[in-house]
């Protein structure tokens, strides 16, 4: 159903995109055009998830020993820098309508934002079960429902039009639309980024995973800690384990495992147990990699 899902979307939000560009341009709204663009970066960035779900599952290559997950990671940078070419062209569309304000069709904007609305919401429901255990359909589902409120925006815009034939109307509702994608895209690529240099993702505290660990029955140090996203949704960590007088069982690794897990949502432990605690391990320093 993933697939469908993304498919579905994806054909409803291009139909959609380039009738509301088509709209635009006939009602002189800059808003419809702004929110077009917006559709459009949704779709590229539908696409661009939709296919790094794909790579993600390929198998573990010579070259590529953990495959290909970390697609994902490259997808979410595409999708920010996309957002900031969109944000440029809108952006000097809607300064040049606030020095020349166009007449505009708010009954058009109305009718059009409209679907809009029903098109993302139901895009949305597409992704809606099973969103709370996969991130990537969460945040498909959270993206469509702003997008459907944006839509909402564009409507009270076109009333207000209607009501008042005011023409800054229109850009000021385009401005708005254009400080929503800025903000979406920042933290979007502020977040890219940081898991592309292999930052600690969020929700994990690197103190918190040092002191669980140092919980451990046997476990007298930790050191070499590393905590890093393989992809968008796996966590992967590497730790040495300083455990005097013991190897270490395959079921206390086992049971580490299943415990980080479920604890911190680290998908891909690999533990390293040193049973002597003067062993001058090379990487016991917390400024050596």
């Amino acid at each position: 159903m993933r697939g469908n899902a993304f498919a579905i979307a994806v054909l409803l939000n291009i139909a959609f995109t380039i009738a509301e560009v088509i709209a635009g341009v006939i009602s002189g709204s800059m808003a419809l055009i702004a929110d077009a663009g917006h559709n459009l970066a949704d779709v590229l960035s539908l696409l661009l998830a939709w296919g790094a779900s794909v790579l993600a599952k390929h198998p573990p290559s010579e070259r590529f020993t953990y495959g290909l997950k970390s697609s994902s990671i490259l997808a979410t940078i595409a999708n920010a820098a996309l957002l900031w070419v969109a944000l440029g062209a809108i952006l000097v569309e809607t300064i040049r309508r606030f020095a020349n304000p166009a007449p505009v069709a708010g009954e058009t904007m109305m009718i059009v934002a409209a679907i809009g609305i029903v098109i993302n919401a139901f895009s949305a429901m597409l992704f809606a079960r099973g969103r709370q255990s996969d991130l990537n359909r969460k945040a498909a589902f959270l993206h469509l429902m702003a997008d459907a409120a944006v839509s909402a925006g564009v409507v009270l815009a076109g009333l207000l039009v209607v009501l008042t034939g005011e023409r800054l109307i229109d850009p000021v509702t385009s401005l708005i639309i254009t400080a929503v994608i800025a903000w979406t895209s920042w933290s979007l690529m502020r977040d890219s980024l940081r898991m592309g240099m292999l930052g600690v993702p969020d929700g994990i505290s690197v103190s918190d995973v040092r002191a669980f660990l140092l919980s451990r029955p046997g476990v007298e140090a930790v050191h070499d800690l590393h905590i890093w996203p393989m992809s968008t949704t796996e966590t992967a960590l590497t730790a040495h384990l300083v455990m005097p007088g013991s190897q270490g069982s395959d079921d206390f690794l086992y049971r580490l495992a299943h415990d980080l897990e479920h604890e911190f949502a680290i998908h891909h432990p690999t533990i390293q147990i040193e049973i002597s605690s003067g062993s001058d391990c090379a990487l016991e320093s917390e400024a050596v990699v």
